[in-house]
């Protein structure tokens, strides 16, 4: 049984930063789950003193990402007297890359979300992504930093978002014994290709999930083992054919299947003087 406890997200922008630390903090302690309370937006002593009665509330582990130097001060000094530790999860990081700069930090809160050239280009990724989805557009692969293929169900569209948010223009297209690859997709020599398979017996769990949701009971060659079976041999000589690349997804989550992706489309790059 998981051990619960509470821990304070205190931050002066959206708390994204914090809560994607805890999270992977939180993979070392698989037998403990924490009760999260995020205090967003925490610029003023006010707003300060609202978070800090609810910690006091409901006592546990603060993280915190203030830059102003009088709110964190307090912060520190009310935790200090609650007898609760207090974290400043930046603070290691900006330190050493100050160091290593020889250079002083000039702090702006809520910095790594002002709209620069690098966020424009991570939402026309996704503009562009979700327009290829699943087939979509598939005449048109011009526009493509990476291909992903792969059978139904083995994580082609959530993987695609993801490395979209991440500025890459991703177009997916299903596999599949009655569907025909799109000739644009065969006349293509400049971008990755790459294949995304899984186990048939992981497949075949998700797409009964699928069929679940959807109170479908009739389509059961959808998840017979041995027609999932036929479909994995088929992209796998697919993708030896034309010697795509292909990764296994079965025990990886969406996170690492992105960073395998980045890697080969990295390679791939590399590889072809881009």
């Amino acid at each position: 049984m998981k051990r619960h406890f509470h821990m304070h997200l205190v931050s002066d922008s959206t708390g994204e930063t914090l809560q994607t630390a805890a999270r992977a903090a939180m993979a070392s302690y698989t037998d403990h789950s924490p009760i999260a309370h995020i205090h967003a937006l925490i610029r003023t002593p006010r707003q300060l003193a609202r978070a800090v009665a609810d910690i006091e509330l409901q006592p546990g582990i603060v993280f915190f990402t203030l830059l102003d130097p009088e709110i964190r001060k307090q912060l520190e000094s009310d935790c200090d007297r609650l007898g609760i530790p207090a974290v400043s999860i930046l603070d290691p990081m900006i330190q050493s890359l100050g160091a290593f700069l020889n250079s002083k930090s000039k702090p702006q809160v809520g910095g790594q979300y002002v709209l620069n050239a690098d966020y424009f280009r991570r939402m026309d990724a996704l503009t562009y992504t979700l327009a290829h989805d699943d087939g979509l557009n598939a005449g048109d692969l011009a526009g493509a930093d990476i291909v992903l293929l792969g059978i139904s169900r083995s994580s082609k569209t959530p993987t695609s978002i993801y490395l979209a948010l991440r500025g890459l223009k991703v177009a997916n297209i299903p596999v599949g014994k009655s569907m025909p690859l799109p000739p644009a997709l065969m006349e293509l020599k400049d971008k990755p290709v790459i294949g995304l398979m899984a186990s048939a017996e992981r497949i075949a769990q998700i797409r009964k999930h699928r069929l679940m949701s959807l109170n479908e009971k009739s389509n059961t060659s959808y998840i017979d083992a041995r027609a999932i079976q036929e479909e994995i041999l088929n992209m796998t000589n697919l993708c030896r054919k034309y010697d795509w690349p292909l990764i296994d997804v079965t025990r990886r989550s969406v996170e690492e299947t992105a960073a395998a992706i980045t890697k080969l489309h990295a390679e791939w790059q590399a590889d072809h003087g881009h």
